[in-house]
């Protein structure tokens, strides 16, 4: 049986040695981890998947980021990923289950408006509602295919503007 924990329950070491299992070398240096920049978590929707013994099988972490308008405005939003799981527990629906209890949590404390991610279209739209149809006038800091870049929520604007790093303390987004 599977048992989903606050990933800060979780010894850092831990939850990085997965990720390097779960992701090729070099997964810092991805776009996304611009992004995001050196914005701190936000710890109530970032989970652990334990087995039974309580080994480490996915992990999945969510952070403030904010898409600047050619105004200067800044729109808060929460960044999901990575999602990460075991190599050998991959296929068992274990992302799946993460991200369904994440978002479940971002449900209950209202942080649910405004969602996004970079990832496979077919993937998180079939199953969680996540398109590209208001990202195209996103700037990011390194490479992006456009048809990964997707949201989700009311709150997600559609304009021009540089994704970039947010703050928990953002509107919307007190952790």
């Amino acid at each position: 049986m599977i048992q989903f924990v606050p990933l800060e329950t979780v010894a850092p070491a831990e939850v990085e040695a997965l990720l390097d299992r779960a992701f090729p070398p070099g997964r810092q240096a991805r776009t996304a981890y611009k992004v995001r920049g050196a914005a701190a978590p936000i710890d109530s929707l970032c989970f652990a998947a334990l087995d039974a013994d309580g080994t480490l099988l996915g992990s999945i972490q969510c952070w403030p980021v904010a898409l600047t308008d050619e105004a200067g405005d800044a729109h808060p939003m929460i960044m999901i990923g990575p999602v990460a799981v075991a190599p050998d527990r991959q296929r068992d629906g274990i992302g799946r289950q993460l991200f369904l209890h994440m978002v479940a949590a971002a449900e209950t404390q209202g942080l649910d408006q405004a969602m996004m991610l970079i990832g496979d279209p077919e993937y998180y739209g079939r199953f969680f509602g996540f398109t590209a149809e208001r990202t195209a006038g996103w700037r990011l800091p390194g490479p992006v295919e456009r048809h990964r870049l997707l949201s989700r929520g009311d709150g997600i604007p559609a304009l021009a503007g540089t994704l970039g790093p947010g703050t928990a303390a953002a509107p919307g987004l007190m952790a």
